[in-house]
């Protein structure tokens, strides 16, 4: 099995799929405009050949240079991936080129542009917000007559929640505007108030091997706009509760809608206070901010060789077994400018350390990180326990006992 895999330096998680795809058996032939030698020594031991080009967003030159390259060493490729979002039409134009099996451009643009998304989910009768798309002031404001505040205004194609802002009235709506005028193209959207959720999956051959519900707390969108929020993903150990039934079940109906049949997704959803389940939004990758990883602690399994047995082979054989809730959480240093102090971490480790699976925090004289441009904070420590309220008590504890001064 031959695969060329974009990308396998940045994000820094490619690597762990790399490495998946060596286990699983495949040669991985990678093209990225990072230098070889700036590539970690233990994902170029997994590389068959590496390709590197000027620039990985300058799609036709990096078509041509592939292609030229292919030919020249008269390699027969059966699969192209790419876990990176920006890539993804990429991918999919080099699959049709090449004729291998994988998402077309046309399944794939569901995926890149918010609009279409909710448009093929509309016409299957999934409950998505009210939404437009739209390129100017004009229409930004005419679509926010038709939606009605609060709303949302965020990137067609965007990613996390970069460049999301919420609306709550008339008067707030020419700020965000200007704020996003380097945008192309925005969705105006209905905003849904209520928890907000994940549905994740490995797929392989049509069908879904493996699925995952994560809790956000806050919701991303409170998290990236309040400074000192610290912020957890929490990977639930019972996706049979009836709290995340609906959400759960739209997973399923989304995949069909969209016509998914292999790789890794990453849904978005809510659960409003009197119990309606409201689709958020659907990437064709992985979570990102180390929630793999916590979905490996959930339930002791390497997700990136499952992805990579199902992107290759369509199946998946690891035995998985979900005996924990897993959680990340985020800390936020206070002040500006370099770590100086970290407080009540000993304290506590000692009341929870045997619950304690990751700890990685700035050390004392790093500088602060930009907290608008990174989700991983200034730290933060990965925790599992098999009893939800006993995890809500640790990470709750970790936010409110430990804390990172800066100065």
């Amino acid at each position: 099995m031959n695969v060329l895999f974009f990308s396998p330096a940045f994000p820094d998680e490619m690597a762990h799929y790399v490495r998946g795809l060596a286990e699983v058996g495949a040669k991985v032939y990678a093209v990225g405009d990072h230098a070889q030698d700036a590539i970690p020594a233990e994902t170029r031991a997994c590389l068959t050949a590496y390709l590197q080009v000027p620039s990985i967003m300058d799609e036709h030159g990096v078509l041509d240079q592939v292609l030229a390259e292919i030919a020249r060493h008269h390699v027969t490729i059966d699969r192209v991936e790419s876990l990176w979002e920006p890539l993804m039409l990429l991918a999919a134009q080099l699959r049709q080129v090449l004729g291998v099996p994988g998402m077309s451009v046309e399944q794939t643009l569901p995926f890149r542009d918010k609009e279409i998304m909710k448009q093929v989910l509309d016409r299957a009768g999934i409950r998505t917000p009210r939404h437009a798309r739209c390129h100017t002031k004009d229409e930004i404001w005419q679509a926010a007559e038709r939606v009605g505040f609060p709303l949302i205004v965020k990137p067609i194609d965007g990613a996390g929640s970069a460049d999301t802002h919420r609306v709550d009235a008339p008067e707030q709506l020419d700020a965000v505007i200007a704020s996003v005028a380097h945008v192309p193209q925005v969705s105006v959207e209905e905003f849904i108030d209520g928890e907000e959720f994940t549905f994740d999956t490995i797929c392989g051959g049509g069908r879904v091997h493996h699925h995952n519900i994560c809790w956000y707390r806050p919701r991303p969108l409170i998290a990236r706009t309040v400074e000192w929020m610290d912020s957890q993903t929490i990977a639930l150990r019972d996706l049979d509760d009836p709290f995340v039934a609906g959400g759960r079940k739209m997973g399923f109906e989304v995949l069909d809608a969209l016509g998914f049949e292999t790789g890794f997704t990453h849904m978005e959803w809510f659960r409003k206070p009197d119990g309606e389940t409201v689709f958020g939004e659907i990437a064709a990758r992985p979570p990102g901010a180390r929630t793999s990883d916590i979905i490996n602690y959930a339930a002791d399994f390497d997700c990136y060789r499952g992805w990579a047995e199902a992107a290759c082979y369509g199946s998946f054989s690891q035995s998985v077994e979900r005996r924990y809730n897993a959680a990340m959480i985020f800390k936020r240093a206070r002040g500006q400018g370099r770590i100086q102090e970290i407080r009540g971490l000993e304290g506590w480790l000692q009341r929870y350390g045997e619950h304690v699976v990751h700890v990685e925090m700035l050390p004392v004289g790093a500088p602060r990180r930009d907290w608008k441009a990174t989700l991983l904070s200034d730290g933060h420590v990965m925790v599992r326990h098999p009893d939800l309220q006993a995890t809500l008590e640790i990470c709750d504890a970790f936010g409110t006992d430990v804390t990172l001064h800066a100065g």
